[in-house]
Order: C-alpha cells, then structure tokens, then sequence
C-alpha cells in the first residue's frame, strides 16, 4: 500500500526530513542577511565596498562557509545535507535514496527555504524589499533566459560531478563538503550576474514565493535536475571503478544513515549503529 509505505518511511526517518528542511531554511536565512548586509546601499559593510564584484566575493564567501558549516555539522552528517531537490533527484536515480525518503525530503527542503527567507524577513523587514535586495530572488539577468538557462546547467553539472568524484574516493570523500562550498562562493561571484546562481528549485521558490517573482520559474525547476542527472550519467560511464557509495555529501560512521550505502555496508542502519571501520573504509 502507498500510503502505508509513506507512513513507514515517515515514522522512520522523520527526523532526516526535519532536518533537511532546518538546513535549508539556515542557508537561506544566512543568503537573505549577507545579501542585505553588502548590497544595500545604506548598509556601512555596502558604503566601504561600494563595487558589485567586491560585493558579491563577500556574499559568496559568506555562502560557501554557511554550506561547509551546515554539511560537517550535526545535523547535516545526519540527514546528508543535501539542502537541494536537485540533490535528491540525482542520488534517488542514482539508487541511492528510497522513493518515499526523496519525496519527504525535497517536501521539506521546500518548506524549509521558505520558512528561512520568511524569518529574514521578520528579522530585517522592509530591507529585504529594497531594489538592491530585491528579496534576493533569483531571475535572468540581462543576458537573457537561454544564457541564464545554460549558465544554471553548468553550473549544476560541475556541482554534482564534483561532489561524486569527490564523495566516493576515501582520500577525498573527508574534503566533499569543503569542495562544495568552494564551488558555491565561486559561482556566487561569477555566475549570478546571469542567472541569480540558483542550482536549487527550493532555494527560488523560497525567494519567489515570499516576494510574488516567479519570472523564468520554469528554468530554476529545469536546469538543475537535468544537468545533475546528466552529471550522474557521466559520473556512473567514467568512474565504473568507485561507483556510489552513499548519498551523504559527508559520511560519517557512528552516525545513523537511511541510504543504501556503501560505506555501511548495509542498506538502513538503525540508531547508534556504527559501519565499517576507518581502516575498512580507506581500503574501499
């Protein structure tokens, strides 16, 4: 039965789908306060980097540390801390994540981003409505949509190759989350111009809702997902040798994992279950 599958799934791993919902909501709340903090005109932090560039190396780095702190805490060596419907989609045809956890998850990184860019809101105000913030929406810049589109599947595509190359090789899986938030405030520097740099559906719609923008929506919905499964498709042709070994940007044994999942070695351990060894796992 479908809906006792859900109810299964849910009381199993519910505290997996909060916490990804909590993620993304931090995320989003440290995006809409950094954003306000170097752009608006009237913020001290704007008046002495007055340059667009220079401003978004700042919202850039402030990105990227915010997502390396979120992958290697608590909660996000609990849940994965994928933050990303995009994310998701990818490690569930991957054969990564069961049907019913991806859809759970990617139904709380909605609510979640939302609940983060409504809390900016509450916290700041007005500010996140000025022309500069302009609540930190992302659209297509004056480039166009077709250069925006293409500028979000690369984007995208590099993210997730990256996080797989990296994520499935013993020596490099410890540094996945470093690797990611570099890519992050790169992107943030020299890709927003032309899309907002988005790489995530929840992560716009969170901003669109709250300011009622659902311009080029399509695109933010598209581009992501399909250039992460063609990242995947890539992943699974060049790499036969390593393969997937689980879903979490940052695996950690000791910690309770709802993947099926290599470096565990079985498919759903239960709390306070510990995997392989250290030195089982540099062996892999």
């Amino acid at each position: 039965m479908p809906f006792a599958s859900a109810a299964g799934a849910f009381r199993a791993h519910w505290p997996e789908y909060l916490i990804e919902g909590a993620l993304l909501g931090g995320f989003m709340l440290s995006a809409c306060l950094a954003t306000v903090a170097c752009v608006l005109p009237s913020s001290p932090l704007a008046q002495a980097l007055p340059n667009p560039l220079l401003q978004r190396t700042l919202i850039g780095l402030a990105m990227g540390f915010t997502a390396i702190g979120l992958i290697y805490s608590p909660w996000g060596k609990r849940s994965g801390a994928h933050m990303n419907p995009a994310v998701t989609i990818a490690f569930a045809a991957l054969g990564k994540v069961k049907g019913w956890d991806a859809a759970f998850y990617i139904m709380s990184q909605f609510v979640g981003g939302a609940a983060g860019v409504l809390l900016s809101w509450l916290l700041v105000g007005h500010l996140m409505a000025a022309p500069e913030v302009g609540w930190v929406v992302t659209v297509p810049g004056p480039d166009g949509v077709g250069v925006a589109f293409a500028a979000e599947v690369a984007i995208s595509f590099g993210l997730f190759l990256a996080v797989l190359f990296a994520s499935n090789r013993a020596r490099l899986a410890p540094y996945t989350g470093i690797i990611a938030g570099i890519l992050v405030a790169s992107y943030i520097v020299v890709e927003a111009p032309f899309s907002g740099m988005s790489m995530n559906p929840a992560r716009s719609m969170a901003t669109a809702v709250v300011a009622g923008n659902y311009r080029a929506m399509w695109l933010y919905f598209t581009a992501p997902p399909l250039a992460m499964l063609l990242a995947a498709g890539v992943y699974t042709v060049v790499s036969r040798e390593c393969g997937v070994k689980c879903a979490k940007l940052h695996h950690v044994h000791g910690v309770r994992c709802i993947f099926r999942c290599g470096w565990c070695r079985h498919e759903q351990p239960r709390a306070g279950e510990v995997g392989v060894s250290s030195l089982e796992m540099n062996r892999t």
